[in-house]
């Protein structure tokens, strides 16, 4: 079964996190939402308290297939500031496992040249780190194993592209449609 990780970190933007996992979930996917933090509570960018899974310091990624960033100023700024964090996205670059990053957080995988050559996308204004890249405005944009999406309002599409990848497609339409269209009997 597909594992996955999503990372938390203070002032993430609450949708774009939760929404992954509240999809995965839904499309039975194991996700684990790891604080980055010495503390598994952590308060979003607009003061929502979370409560992470578990603590980056206490993880074993060797099951792990994919690897998710949220946005939301100052979390991708924390995030980024994350040496472990950040070694662990280069081993997952090196071997082709998916990483996946939403509104600020592509920004992350310019500054660490996982764009160059590839289409991508941000929110508006965060262009200019997504260095190497074709930029691009779709919704969200898969280039081989990496997943860029442009923020709080693509977040559904966001998660429903990550469950397509590890699933299916039909079930990325199940599930978007049962939360999008309340089709769920």
């Amino acid at each position: 079964m597909n594992q996955v990780c999503i990372f938390f970190a203070p002032g993430l933007e609450e949708i774009e996190g939760l929404t992954v996992v509240d999809l995965m979930r839904r499309a039975d996917i194991p996700i684990t939402v790891v604080s980055i933090g010495d503390s598994l509570e952590l308060e979003g960018a607009h003061g929502i308290r979370i409560t992470a899974d578990a603590l980056f310091a206490d993880m074993n990624f060797s099951n792990t297939d994919m690897l998710v960033l949220p946005g939301g100023a100052p979390g991708t700024c924390n995030l980024e500031a994350y040496a472990p964090l950040m070694n662990l996205l280069k081993e997952f670059y090196a071997n082709k496992k998916y990483i996946g990053a939403i509104c600020a957080a592509p920004m992350i995988l310019g500054h660490l040249g996982f764009l160059k050559g590839r289409k991508a996308t941000c929110y508006p204004g965060f262009e200019k780190h997504l260095e190497g890249a074709s930029h691009v405005t779709e919704t969200v944009v898969v280039d081989d194993h990496i997943i860029t999406s442009r923020g709080l309002g693509t977040a559904i599409d966001f998660a429903a592209a990550l469950i397509s990848l590890l699933t299916d497609a039909e079930t990325a339409v199940r599930i978007k449609e049962e939360v999008i269209y309340s089709t769920k009997k």
